[in-house]
Formats: C-alpha cells, structure tokens, sequence
C-alpha cells in the first residue's frame, strides 16, 4: 500500500515517519513461563505535528486455524522523537505495568531497550525489555525480547503486520 509522508511532519520524526499508519497482522510468541501461542495484532501510529507519535497496540490469541480465542495484550503510549534520531518511549499496559524505553531510530528502523519500569501490585513482574522494529519489503516486523519472572533477557514475541 502507498505512504505518503503528512505535510505537517515534525522534522524529528523523519527517522520514525514510515512507522505511520495503522497495521495488522500476525505473530508468535513464547517464554519459559507460558505455553507457546499464537495471536493476532494490530499497531496504530498517529502523529499530529508535534515530535511525537501516538502509539496504539491490540491484541488477541488466535487458534491454528487463526480464529480468535479471546482478547489479550493491550497497550498504549507515545514515541517521542529527538534531534538525530534518539527516540524515547512510554508504554502503559493494561496487565498492570508502565515503561520508559531509550534508543535510536534510522535507516527503517527503530531498536529501543528499557531504562524503567513501575509495576501495580497485581501486575506481574518485568524487570527489562528490547524491541526492535523495522521496515522490511513494505511490512512492520518486529521482535521484543522480555526479562520477566525471574527468567533473564529473552525471545518473547516476534510479527510480522502489514498497513492497511
């Protein structure tokens, strides 16, 4: 699908532009603590001319036939874009946990690590985070590896979504 880049776009954006629009699509997922599966995505990124993106992820576990099974992550939060291509992220997570991410952001891609992270009392426990996003034959691919449960650093979930 064509993308056109909005005329108001804040210049510090430029590294992150691509990442505009909405996709779907999607992925696989797994971790020593929960039983591998399989789930259904889609990521909204808005921008309004300001040097930030709004972010906007849903998800759902599908079965293998790609049918719906119920509704799972939920999370909502904002890319704020920096002179040379440093980004920052804030994630809030409806599961209980909120996350400030650094990195950097160029050449259709975006690789960002957590630098903080704060836990309600019911939410489980995360200690740490590395994603990577990149634009790859038209299509969002992306790769989050979780610290979490007292396991270290690892795979967690990867996608593949594609604009609509």
């Amino acid at each position: 699908m064509p993308f056109e880049l909005p005329d108001n776009l804040h210049p510090d954006c430029a590294p992150v532009a691509w990442m505009l629009g909405t996709w779907a699509g999607n992925g696989h997922g797994d971790y020593p603590t929960i039983d591998a599966f399989e789930f259904g995505q889609e990521l909204i990124f808005t921008h309004d001319g300001r040097p930030f993106l709004h972010y906007l992820a849903r998800s759902w576990i599908v079965d293998g036939d790609g049918t719906k099974v119920r509704d799972a992550a939920l999370e909502s939060g904002f890319v704020r874009c920096r002179p040379e291509g440093r980004v920052e992220m804030l994630l809030s997570h409806s599961s209980g946990f909120a996350e400030v991410w650094y990195g950097s952001a160029g050449d259709a891609r975006m690789e960002i690590a957590t630098d903080a992270i704060a836990r309600t009392e019911s939410a489980k426990e995360v200690t740490g985070g590395k994603r990577l996003y990149g634009y790859v034959e038209g299509d969002l691919l992306y790769a989050y590896d979780m610290a979490a449960m007292g396991q270290p650093l690892q795979p967690h979930l990867w996608a593949r979504l594609q604009r609509r």
